[in-house]
């Protein structure tokens, strides 16, 4: 019997041994996350042919300040860098990372911008009031007045094309993905005519497929003024949408 109690004891002991020993510490850290500040006009507009000239930005882990990484690239031109020389809106992105990997984001538009006299170019910065087949955007799906910004810029070629020949119905009034924009509509011909042609159709909707044709443009130089109309044949079951745009130069 005694020896029956020594072994329970043993094996109490033994128990108790096991479940009061140490397992390992789990380490913990804390990592402060940068904050960046950008300074300056947001948006910035800058005349084409100008240098850009960052206002400022800086980023800080806490007190530590962080090295900024910059980056751009054009909305409508795609070009990867900010290129003065090209009229465009680029959305410049600042990257800033911690010393345990983790980064933060911030961006700054800057707008690219050439106006011609819409005499001799129609090159320029616009605000667009767009009407689809007769009517503007209902209030509950967004607004189809003087919507910022559609482009029109001059090729190398002497021709023009536009950012949104559907005058950013989609893409500014609704927010839609830059996708929407009917993009690239090329334009030549005789302005103080107003006689144009548009070798560029069909073009096509990205985001909605079909196809669209612009079908007119008329210049007034003196109210600074350009009406772009536009016709769209929607993907099957074909729905046809009639675009017309007053589109205005603005002058930041």
């Amino acid at each position: 019997m005694k020896n029956i109690k020594k072994i329970c004891f043993l094996v109490l002991s033994i128990t108790t041994m096991i479940s009061c020993s140490y397992e390992p510490e789990i380490g913990s850290t804390v990592t402060i996350y940068p904050i960046i500040t950008v300074s300056g006009a947001n948006p910035l507009f800058v005349a084409a042919g100008t240098p850009y000239v960052e206002p400022g930005v800086q980023a800080k882990a806490g007190s530590t300040v962080v090295p900024v990484v910059t980056t751009a690239l054009g909305k409508f031109r795609k070009t990867a860098t900010l290129d003065t020389n090209k009229a465009d809106e680029y959305t410049v992105t600042y990257t800033a990372t911690n010393s345990d990997g983790f980064a933060a984001t911030a961006t700054r538009k800057v707008i690219v911008y050439k106006n011609g006299d819409l005499i001799n170019s129609i090159e320029g910065l616009y605000t667009s009031t767009t009407k689809r087949n007769g009517s503007l955007l209902s209030a509950t799906q967004g607004s189809s007045v003087d919507m910022k910004y559609v482009y029109i810029w001059k090729n190398t070629n002497g021709t023009y094309e536009i950012s949104d020949a559907f005058g950013g119905w989609y893409n500014i009034g609704r927010k839609i993905d830059v996708t929407s924009a009917t993009q690239g509509g090329t334009i030549t011909g005789n302005i103080a005519t107003n006689t144009f042609t548009f070798p560029g159709n069909p073009l096509t909707n990205v985001y909605f497929g079909g196809t669209a044709n612009i079908t007119g443009l008329t210049v007034n130089a003196a109210t600074k003024t350009l009406v772009l109309n536009c016709v769209w044949n929607t993907a099957p079951p074909v729905t046809v949408y009639t675009f017309v745009s007053t589109l205005t130069q603005v002058q930041p």
